[in-house]
């Protein structure tokens, strides 16, 4: 019997698949498919409406038992770019994410198509989600790229990581990726030889 996160991601899969949308799962769901081990109760995914209205996109989603977690949510997404939803069936919260121009462009069509239980997902590359969680910084996000580091030390485009990491820094003016990319990428290594 598959898991409700699987029974979720397959539901919403479906539906963003049948409306043509490009769509890729990020965060620690992603990050689980990628090689972190930790329990989390939530569904992030980035979303391109292309041409698609959030309306319709609602639409379709309350149609297949995902709520609003917001009353307002044409202010909501217009503020944050983010739709949060509940998936009734299973109590978890789903924050989609409405991809802009840029670095989600890019992420979006670097995106890999993964069989969880059954069920064709579009997922976040590795390099990429260690990218978005070095971005994000908490230490739960740094213990994921850990994990997904070691888990992929051999295969992982390190030269990908570091190149997005530094679009980041020069978007944002800052310096501090790099360095906190380099320090659990040396634990990762080390653990991988023990």
């Amino acid at each position: 019997m598959p898991s409700p996160v699987a029974e979720l991601l397959a539901v919403l899969g479906g539906a963003l698949n049948r409306l043509g949308l490009r769509w890729y799962l990020f965060g620690a769901q992603a990050a689980i498919i990628h090689g972190s081990a930790r329990l989390t109760g939530d569904v992030d995914v980035t979303v391109d409406l292309a041409g698609h209205s959030a309306h319709e996109l609602v639409g379709v989603l309350r149609e297949l038992g995902f709520e609003l977690r917001v009353q307002d949510f044409d202010d909501f997404a217009a503020r944050t770019s983010v739709l949060p939803f509940v998936h009734q069936p299973s109590g978890m919260p789903v924050d989609v994410v409405l991809a802009g121009p840029g670095i989600e462009e890019l992420f979006l069509e670097r995106a890999e198509q993964r069989t969880v239980e059954n069920s064709c997902l579009s997922v976040a590359k590795m390099e990429d989600l260690v990218a978005m969680k070095i971005l994000a910084g908490r230490p739960k996000d740094l213990e994921d790229v850990a994990a997904m580091l070691a888990t992929h030390a051999e295969a992982a485009d390190v030269g990908l990581i570091r190149a997005t990491l530094h679009m980041f820094e020069d978007a944002l003016d800052q310096r501090d990726l790099l360095p906190e990319f380099e320090r659990v990428w040396r634990g990762a290594k080390s653990k991988k030889k023990r």
